[in-house]
């Protein structure tokens, strides 16, 4: 039986295109973008030039992309940086408390320095009040970082209303943007973002790469110390192949592309809820069904375990999840659920994510959607 793949909130597969590109790189772009000889010069400007690709993907200036690792580079950098180089106008930082732990942990390590943060609270649709962001932010508050769609439930967060509120405070705005990137229509000056995360293999480029984006208009120490690339703002030999394959992805992603996604995911979900309605599956959904990212699809199957609904569709060659893959293989719970039902809520070890994306297509859907109720059935006997 062909196996099915529904993880991608976890990491996507990489586009034939992006493979292609990457290879292709490799064996033709041999110099140094720091070099000066010819060879370095030639992989300077395919980088120049793949920078302006992703600068145009955010209506943003090509001097504003960092070139790094991933989302959990660009987390740590915007976050520890702009905080040590703050510190003193404020030591107080503002998050959610269902930030992606390469934020949340990260808050934790500045709390150990002597910082102050606030985790905002979210309701059991997962929904921020921006009533209560107004009212943690005060005169020595230096950063708030609150993630554009969450990884889990999907749920997107009040940004242009957060961005809009700082433009007269000034608080560094970033957000983690690592899962909306890939189907959201994000313009970081329009909204008042100063710092941006985003990580390649969410939008099936390769994995170990991505960009932040830094407004111009701000200053930010450089994270990595070292040699003088992306203009002394992050030190270490640009991956070359892996920033082309990440922006041929970009490529892909055009404004159509994302409203064909967010047409063809939704009709996804319809099928699955439809295919549990019939069969008389009992089940919840997590988060706010009218205000998320389209891929992601997070449900709860009240008496079912999640850890062995998800043992016995991975005998069948099925794969989806119970949240964060940063947090898989551990026995800690969700703290995205536990942030929206309290500790110990029968939900956090019901519920499982579902997410799509690229080699996804009806009859797959329609597919797992049987083997899903059958599975559930047969648990529940």
């Amino acid at each position: 039986m062909e196996p099915i793949y529904l993880d991608h909130a976890a990491t996507t597969p990489a586009h034939p295109a992006v493979i292609d590109i990457m290879a292709n790189e490799m064996a033709n772009t041999v110099g140094n973008p720091s070099s000066i000889h010819t060879f370095g010069r030639q992989a300077h400007r395919r980088l120049e030039d793949i920078r302006q690709v992703i600068a145009a993907s955010l209506d943003v200036l090509p001097h504003e992309i960092i070139f790094n690792s991933g989302g959990t580079e660009g987390d740590n950098t915007a976050i520890i940086e702009t905080a040590l180089s703050k510190k003193e106008q404020g030591m107080h930082l503002i998050t959610t408390m269902i930030e992606h732990p390469a934020v949340l942990e990260t808050m934790k390590y500045l709390e150990k320095m002597g910082f102050e943060v606030t985790y905002l609270p979210v309701d059991e649709n997962g929904e921020l009040a921006i009533a209560d962001f107004e009212k943690a932010l005060r005169d020595d508050t230096i950063l708030v970082s609150v993630m554009y769609g969450n990884n889990e439930i999907g749920n997107l967060l009040p940004i242009k209303e957060i961005g809009a509120l700082l433009k007269t405070h000034p608080a560094i705005f970033h957000t983690d943007a690592v899962q909306a990137y890939g189907s959201e229509l994000i313009s970081p000056h329009e909204f008042g973002i100063d710092l941006l995360s985003i990580s390649a293999h969410k939008i099936n480029g390769p994995k170990g790469v991505g960009f932040l984006f830094k407004n111009d208009a701000i200053s930010l120490p450089a994270f990595l110390h070292g040699g003088e690339q992306e203009e002394k703002r992050r030190a270490g030999t640009e991956n070359l192949a892996g920033i082309a394959g990440m922006g041929e992805a970009v490529t892909l992603l055009t404004e159509s592309e994302k409203e064909q996604r967010h047409k063809k995911y939704a009709e996804y979900q319809q099928l699955i809820l439809t295919h549990l309605n019939e069969n008389k599956i009992v089940y919840e959904i997590n988060g706010n069904p009218e205000n998320k990212l389209a891929h992601i699809l997070n449900l709860r199957f009240p008496g079912v375990s999640s850890d062995l609904l998800l043992m016995h569709l991975d005998l069948q060659g099925i794969a989806i999840s119970t949240g964060s893959a940063c947090t898989a293989g551990t026995v800690e719970p969700s703290h995205v659920l536990e942030a929206l039902y309290g500790k110990n809520h029968p939900a956090i070890k019901e519920s499982v994510r579902i997410s799509f994306g690229l080699g996804n297509d009806c009859e797959q859907i329609q597919r797992f959607s049987a083997i899903l109720s059958e599975t559930i059935q047969k648990i529940k006997q």
